[in-house]
């Protein structure tokens, strides 16, 4: 199996490292991008669409047929947001484009990186892990060959990729710490972009991955 697959959110962190990962991996065959600003990477498997409004896609859905997996690297912080801005550049923004796929793609992996602490009752105190809770659910019920959403926590940057936040040129040093003290809350990005091509290739036992499960299959 070839992976043909689709990214999102490649102009951040977590979104080029994943690209980053699947231009280096050989079962990886080709990979399209969609950005609202180019990304900035030249290979001769990448292709790139940039497309402003993610809620509207009927613009370039003749181009998204033909992939097999989707890794939605995509998001925004809650810091500043009211509940219903960030329901709608959270969760309806990320079911538009997913719907969009489904029906475009049916035997596609689709994977979501939500984040550690994320609530899956939708009835928590806090206001972000309730959303993300909510994409996650409605994820999965799309009839997608399979859906993964990945939980991580702490992401130790590649070196050498430039969209890493500020902060962790503080606290890259540490990790070898962090990983001693809070080995079930932090990982890699290698390994996060090496686990989603791993669950489209082998598939996972389960459709949540935590921390540990992320380096399991990473590795």
């Amino acid at each position: 199996m070839k992976i043909n697959a689709i990214i999102t959110g490649s102009t951040g962190m977590v979104g080029e490292g994943v690209l980053h990962q699947c231009l280096q991996n050989q079962n990886v065959e080709s990979v399209l991008v969609i950005n609202r600003k180019s990304c900035g990477v030249n290979h001769p498997k990448l292709s790139e669409i940039i497309h402003k409004d993610f809620m509207d896609l009927s613009l370039i859905e003749e181009k998204l047929t033909g992939y097999n997996a989707c890794y939605f690297c995509s998001g925004v912080s809650s810091i500043r947001k009211k509940e219903e801005e960030y329901t709608r550049l959270t969760y309806e923004l990320t079911l538009n484009f997913a719907n969009t796929l489904v029906k475009l793609n049916p035997d596609m992996t689709f994977t979501y990186v939500s984040g550690v602490g994320t609530d899956s009752s939708e009835k928590g105190k806090s206001m972000w892990a309730r959303v993300k809770g909510k994409t996650e659910n409605d994820l999965m019920k799309l009839p997608f060959k399979a859906t993964y959403m990945f939980r991580p926590g702490y992401i130790q940057p590649i070196k050498g990729l430039t969209n890493a936040y500020k902060a962790y040129s503080f606290l890259s040093p540490f990790y070898p710490v962090f990983e001693k003290i809070f080995p079930k809350y932090v990982g890699t990005l290698e390994e996060l972009g090496n686990s989603m091509i791993s669950v489209t290739l082998n598939g996972y036992a389960k459709n949540i991955l935590e921390c540990v499960d992320i380096r399991n299959t990473g590795k």
